[in-house]
């Protein structure tokens, strides 16, 4: 299996199917039985989510999660973005990673007492387990994620 793979079990029969990150957009379907595989709400593109979204997408979310929160004017922030990209790909099937914009929902920023940007949340099943405030290289955000997963 290649690094740009992903196992995914089928609910259906429960045969492990072999995808292929840049195939997950794309339906996928059971190379047994031909149902359609559930993704888990993973993707491999971190998801903007919003207020009215987070409850959905964090918190009632039966994985983990890396939400990022952020605002388009922090130039730390825009640092961090391609880091972000670079481990949603990588760890798409184990891990979502949604970015929050503090300024456009400051109810759910607020919620969870963000001064300062960026500042990455990361929650387990529905559950805030970590926080990580500022701008990080690639290998401690790692750890973090690794940490939890």
């Amino acid at each position: 299996m290649s690094q740009e793979d992903i196992v995914v079990r089928c609910n259906q029969c429960g045969t492990k199917n072999r995808i292929p990150k840049n195939r997950i957009k794309d339906n996928p379907v059971c190379g047994k039985c031909r149902a359609r595989l559930d993704m888990g709400g993973y993707s491999t593109k971190p998801l903007d989510i919003t207020d009215k979204t987070f409850q959905k997408e964090v918190l009632s979310f039966s994985g983990t999660v890396l939400m990022d929160c952020w605002a388009p004017w922090c130039g730390p922030c825009r640092m961090v973005a391609p880091v972000l990209d670079q481990l949603a790909s990588e760890y798409a099937g184990r891990l979502k990673i949604a970015k929050l914009n503090v300024d456009d929902n400051p109810v759910t920023a607020s919620q969870f007492g963000i001064q300062s940007i960026p500042t990455m949340l990361f929650f387990k099943n529905g559950k805030q387990v970590n926080k990580l405030i500022g701008a990080h290289p690639k290998p401690e955000i790692e750890k973090q994620i690794r940490a939890i997963l």
